[in-house]
């Protein structure tokens, strides 16, 4: 048995067609009868063909740039430190191919700062973008602007249905909320009370966060067993001061709070206010794995973390736009990513 791989002009003869045939039904270009597209997909299924990617592209001489556009990762939000890394390595993986890449950042707290970094964005001519669409509003004016460029987008970090992006790489945010949601119910007592704190300036128009809090109070609906209290409280401010205040109040008006859920990644400045004040009994349950939060999940401050795999969402972000411009590679339109609950005695495994 020959172990030669097979060709295009391989194909052309056993389906009795022009290569350039091949080409346009592997390519998806149209000009190709039914019966005809039928018969050439049917050989590629039965040989296993596999197009030489390297060649196709390497002989390219069109260049892509590929765009980012992410929050500012800072003190009070350090999440965002590990999404560069993802989109390093796709960069590298990429390194013999034409391709260049640019990262823009934005401020989260700032709608307008959001603003004028699309407009430089626009003003680098991408090819294509990766988008972190915190504000909903100014991220679907974004998005009809590169729908009219005919730039493609990818989503990371959540999705807005109403806009024509190319992909989503991410949690289901619905979903990791009734997760959330699952394992609070298992750690709190059936009549104690549950706070939900969401740390961000504006809520309304953050939209991802709103998701997980929907997804989390809906899981009581039908399937939890506590019935106490839901409080849900938004602190716009992330400063201890403005946290303290808060959830001093949430406290001082409802006693039975047993369990905290952090819709966000900020679960650290919670577990620093429970360990300042002795609160030992409170169980508390965040997202993401930053240095800080895994410092309270192993003193067993926090109960448990849940993780978001940022790194993988923008690899595989920059991946897909890369295949699509270059491969005409049409992804799937949502790639959820697993969602990982870690706990003190599993978190090394994760890091």
């Amino acid at each position: 048995m020959s172990l030669r791989k097979t060709r295009i002009k391989d194909i052309a003869r056993m389906a009795g067609v022009s290569i350039g045939t091949v080409d346009r039904v592997i390519h998806n270009r149209g000009e190709v009868a039914e019966k005809t597209s039928l018969k050439v997909q049917q050989i590629l299924k039965e040989t296993n063909y596999s197009p030489n990617v390297l060649a196709q592209v390497l002989k390219s001489k069109k260049r892509f740039h590929l765009v980012s556009l992410l929050p500012s990762p800072s003190e009070n939000n350090p999440f965002w430190k590990k999404h560069p890394l993802g989109m390093m390595r796709a960069i590298d993986e990429l390194d013999p191919f034409p391709v260049t890449f640019s990262q823009v950042t934005f401020d989260m707290q700032s709608e307008d700062d959001f603003q004028k970094k699309t407009n430089i964005v626009l003003d680098l001519k991408p090819d294509g973008v990766l988008l972190a669409p915190i504000f909903k509003a100014e991220s679907i004016a974004f998005c009809s602007r590169l729908h009219k460029e005919k730039v493609p987008f990818v989503f990371i970090d959540g999705y807005i249905e109403d806009t024509d992006f190319l992909a989503y790489i991410g949690e289901d945010i619905f979903q990791s909320g009734r997760v959330a949601g699952q394992l609070i119910d298992l750690v709190t007592p059936e009549k104690s009370d549950i706070l939900v704190v969401t740390i961000a300036r504006n809520i309304q128009n953050v939209h991802h966060l709103t998701n997980r809090t929907q997804g989390f109070l809906s899981y009581f609906q039908k399937s939890g067993k506590n019935n106490g209290k839901k409080i849900t409280i938004n602190i716009p401010d992330p400063s201890s001061d403005s946290v303290k205040y808060a959830i001093d109040k949430a406290f001082e008006n409802n006693p039975g709070i047993r369990s905290i859920f952090i819709t966000g990644s900020r679960s650290y400045l919670i577990a620093l206010y429970l360990e300042k004040n002795g609160l030992k009994s409170i169980d508390l349950i965040g997202y993401d794995l930053l240095d800080l939060n895994v410092k309270f999940l192993k003193s067993g401050t926090t109960r448990f973390l849940i993780g978001q795999r940022p790194e993988e969402q923008t690899y595989k972000g920059i991946k897909k736009l890369f295949e699509y411009l270059s491969l005409h590679k049409i992804p799937d339109k949502i790639e959820y990513l697993p969602v990982d609950i870690v706990t003190s005695e599993n978190v090394d495994f994760f890091l």
